[in-house]
């Protein structure tokens, strides 16, 4: 049996996060007798997870018996900041004895790399390090020097899109070889069909809206998406817009939305426990995001079959919507763009919709955590 190991720093709940539970689940849902699974907890941030993922057979090894996290600022940059020092000061000499100790067959990188890869730079042991490249990757001077050092002895690099895995390959860091596609485990597709059966709150039942999921972040770019919206409202005033999701961004956003008198037209859910049946009774699913590798939430609604309006953004929207045949593209951060993309959707026939809509449903499933173990497992028993 091969012990797997994945590491996955954070704070926020992050989409990675989701990735990484369903990646763990899905080697042991489809291969139990292959793999023995554990995901490493740095400072107590999946302990909130830990018997959901038991239930698995998923085990969560602890680096510390102190939890850190409720000691920490409680949001913005400087918290992120202090976590990533806290990990690269304190648990570089923990994870180099439990590797020394458990000898794992693989180790699967995500989120805060730096501290597995100088272990795995001065280590001799025989396992076999993956770094998982989960969004576009910003290439500072210290990841750069890092990733040059290591290439050699990481085993893969896997990214999630084509886009990312061609720029990477730009960067002649990596050698080809090693470059790999592995699409994330987003779609939990039995649970997804179960969700889909709740019913929407009767307060917008009879509403005719636009959804946006996401967090309140700069990244997602909702500023963008209200504005636009203040204009579609002025030919097309039966409208609304609902985005869910919480963020440092709420008050900006919300300000704007009173000094525009949008009250009874955008509507801030914040987290909401089931977006599906949110996802099925809208119009469709508009993505104004900066930048995604390729989004979440684009291929669960493509999955429930609903169009999408998205940013160009790098770097995997385009990729994903076949440049425009499965979805609706517009110009990164351009409110025109967006403005004119949400009045052609509008406009356009339902025949024109539904082919981009049978185009994104079979792309999505490319996804689903079953598609994602089968490709993961080729990697894995490779010799």
């Amino acid at each position: 049996m091969k012990k797997i190991f994945y590491w996955s720093p954070h704070l926020s709940n992050v989409a990675t996060i989701k990735n990484v539970i369903n990646s763990a689940k899905s080697l042991k849902i489809f291969n139990k007798k292959d793999y023995e699974v554990s995901i490493i907890d740095t400072i107590g941030e999946w302990k909130d997870k830990k018997s959901n993922l038991n239930k698995f057979n998923v085990n969560v090894l602890s680096l510390s018996n102190f939890d850190l996290g409720n000691f920490l600022p409680i949001t913005g940059f400087f918290r992120s900041r202090i976590f990533s020092l806290i990990i690269l000061l304190t648990k570089f000499v923990p994870l180099k004895k439990i590797l020394k100790k458990e000898k794992p067959d693989f180790f699967l990188m995500h989120l805060i790399t730096i501290i597995p890869l100088i272990v795995m730079f001065f280590s001799s042991n025989k396992t076999k390090f993956i770094l998982r490249i989960s969004g576009l990757p910003k290439l500072n001077f210290i990841r750069k020097v890092l990733w040059k050092a290591t290439s050699k002895k990481i085993y893969l690099v896997t990214c999630p899109s084509n886009q990312t895995r061609n720029d990477l390959l730009k960067l002649k860091i990596f050698p080809k070889e090693k470059l790999k596609i592995l699409y994330d485990p987003i779609l939990e597709v039995n649970q997804i069909s179960k969700n889909l059966k709740d019913s929407l709150p009767q307060k917008f039942k009879d509403k005719k809206y636009f959804l946006n999921i996401g967090r309140l972040t700069k990244q997602k770019n909702q500023i963008l998406l209200i504005k636009a919206f203040s204009r579609i409202l002025k030919k097309y005033s039966n409208l609304d817009l609902i985005i869910i999701g919480e963020g440092e961004e709420r008050t900006k956003l919300k300000r704007f939305v009173q000094s525009n008198n949008l009250q009874d037209k955008v509507y801030f859910l914040g987290q909401v426990k089931n977006v599906y049946p949110f996802i099925k009774n809208s119009l469709g699913v508009i993505s104004t995001s900066l930048w995604e590798d390729p989004g979440a939430v684009m291929i669960e609604s493509s999955f429930c079959k609903k169009p999408v309006i998205s940013s160009n953004c790098p770097n995997g929207p385009e990729e994903f919507l076949s440049y425009g045949k499965g979805g609706y593209l517009f110009s990164n951060n351009n409110i025109n763009d967006l403005e004119e993309s949400i009045i052609t959707f509008l406009k356009d026939e339902k025949k024109i919709i539904m082919s981009k809509i049978l185009l994104s449903k079979k792309k999505s499933k490319n996804y689903s955590m079953f598609d994602h173990y089968q490709k993961l497992n080729n990697f894995l028993q490779q010799n």
